[in-house]
């Protein structure tokens, strides 16, 4: 029999490997337009959320008392994923993976200037150590002048936000609702990007839409899951299983062999983000 712990890290693996395949597909779909894949990821992934909503809130589950700050969620979470799907069509899949871990180390930094959160010198140090290593694995950034490494960067910095914002919202919110206007919003402007160009899908490409929308949210959902069950110190270290299905998938499907700078990076960038977990 498993205890509730063990079963929080089993749904907490789950979830990384939920978030793998979302990756995966969404660099896999790099031949549509990145509104097309973002509407397809938030439209079906909304089947998922709406099947949480409770029986007895299905005509008032969208009331909020809070829109200013659910405002603030969305837009944040939308520009930090258009920027994760620009950034996993154009840099290798361990790449991408390896600097949205550093996301950590933002939200250190939010936390100190936005709400006045005390942060002692081994929660600097930590800072520090996973600058250095996002420097570490955007070194080729340099040396072949890829702009597209600043986009796990974006990535990063509006992930801090949407957790600052989380931070408050789940006071008082319940989760789907959270998530609710998260997707809308993203859909939304995926949608509006209709007029410049969608392209037609076959069989196998609209499947791989609608199960990167499905995955999706089932991933959210999974990660939620595994931190109401299980304590949190034994949950948030699976996320880093994602760098292994990401060296994995990337070498298997698109021939991508890590970098030295890159494994060493995201090591700094490991170490940094459990000091500042376990501060």
């Amino acid at each position: 029999m498993l205890s509730k712990n063990q079963i929080g890290v089993l749904y907490g693996i789950a979830s990384v490997a939920c978030f793998a395949m979302m990756d995966a597909c969404v660099k896999w779909l790099d031949q549509f337009p990145v509104g097309e894949v973002l509407f397809a990821r938030f439209f079906f992934g909304l089947i998922p959320i709406l099947m949480l909503v409770p029986k007895n809130e299905l005509t008032n589950f969208y009331k909020t008392s809070r829109p200013k700050l659910h405002a603030f969620r969305a837009v944040s979470g939308t520009l930090a994923i258009i920027a994760l799907f620009i950034a996993l069509r154009e840099i290798p899949l361990a790449d991408v993976v390896s600097l949205t871990f550093g996301g950590p180390i933002f939200v250190t930094l939010g936390s100190i200037f936005f709400l006045s959160e005390k942060v002692g010198m081994r929660r600097w140090s930590a800072v520090i150590i996973g600058f250095i290593g996002m420097l570490m694995i955007i070194k080729p950034a340099y040396e072949e002048l890829n702009i597209f490494y600043i986009f796990p960067i974006i990535f990063c910095i509006f992930f801090a936000c949407v957790a600052l914002s989380i931070r408050s919202l789940s006071k008082t919110e319940p989760n789907y609702r959270i998530a609710l206007y998260f997707s809308l919003l993203s859909m939304i402007v995926g949608l509006v990007t209709f007029p410049f160009g969608w392209v037609m899908p076959n069989k196998f490409e609209l499947f791989l839409l609608i199960f990167t929308g499905i995955i999706g949210s089932v991933a959210n959902i999974l990660l939620t899951v595994s931190l109401r069950i299980a304590e949190a110190s034994l949950v948030t270290p699976t996320k880093y299983l994602n760098l292994v299905f990401a060296i994995l998938l990337g070498y298997f499907i698109w021939g991508e062999v890590p970098k030295i700078f890159t494994l060493i990076g995201a090591g700094l960038i490991i170490f940094s983000s459990i000091i500042i977990f376990i501060r």
